[in-house]
């Protein structure tokens, strides 16, 4: 494995780094294999944070499968799921992931806004979407894997069914989705790393159900991992991270995935 040995650099400066250096590529080749990445869950998952033009600008070595399947340099907004997708945790984890290993990643953006757990089902259909999210990202985690092994499944979900209906239901429906997952892409060890939920009100009791549930999956699953979300701030409607926490965010999915790894 070659390693790239970078100083702590912000996404902005590493990608000037890279850009300056030998050997590195803002077009797939084809005869390199990809370290694949499937990004699920709904909006925060997906990105709602606002596009800078950081955001823009093509990195070597960090790719993503786009809506017609092909793979495209990773910019934001990367997902499709619904016109207001921006900026979300992937981009940044496959930055920090491409120069932690040296390695081409490509990223599977298959979230979806607003989606219970209960549409990560097969067959299930989400009528505001128009959208089959668990068939859809099967299918595009397929596409992808023609190209490399999925090395990782990123999961931030769990709003919506922070209620008092889903909420002691989802530890249960979260580890069968995770199994699910792993025996549908022949994946029975890929590691899953669980997102915490935005910190930006007190939380409810359902809020609290589904935030133990992440911990237990995390605790309980061989290569699941939890991820913090302490510290992050929202976009101002308590709900979304803004683009910054985004990026943070998916900066410590990266350190989280390597501590796994090690």
């Amino acid at each position: 494995m070659r390693v790239m040995r970078f100083a702590r650099l912000s996404a902005s400066l590493f990608v000037a780094a890279l850009g300056c250096s030998s050997g590195t590529r803002s077009a797939l080749d084809a005869r390199v294999p990809l370290d694949v990445v499937l990004l699920v869950g709904q909006s925060n998952m997906a990105g709602r944070g606002r596009v800078a033009a950081e955001d823009r600008v093509p990195v070597p070595h960090v790719f993503m499968l786009d809506r017609a399947g092909e793979w495209v340099p990773a910019v934001d907004p990367m997902h499709f799921d619904k016109p207001i997708a921006g900026v979300g945790p992937g981009r940044s984890f496959g930055i920090e992931l491409a120069r932690a290993t040296g390695h081409d990643v490509g990223l599977v953006p298959a979230a979806v806004g607003g989606s219970a757990i209960t549409l990560w089902m097969p067959g299930a259909y989400d009528s505001t979407t128009r959208t089959h999210p668990y068939d859809d990202a099967l299918r595009r985690a397929r596409i992808a894997m023609r190209r490399g092994a999925l090395v990782a499944i990123l999961w931030h979900q769990g709003e919506s069914d922070a209620n008092a209906e889903n909420a002691p239901e989802y530890e249960r429906r979260l580890a069968t989705l995770i199994a699910r997952f792993r025996a549908d892409l022949a994946a029975p060890d890929v590691p899953v790393l669980i997102g915490q939920l935005g910190q930006f009100r007190p939380w409810t009791v359902n809020d609290s159900t589904v935030d133990a549930a992440h911990r237990d999956v995390a605790r309980t699953i061989p290569r699941v991992a939890f991820v913090s979300s302490d510290g992050l701030k929202d976009q101002g409607d308590r709900i979304h991270f803004d683009a910054a926490s985004a990026r943070e965010l998916g900066r410590r999915f990266a350190s989280t995935f390597a501590a796994m790894r090690r």
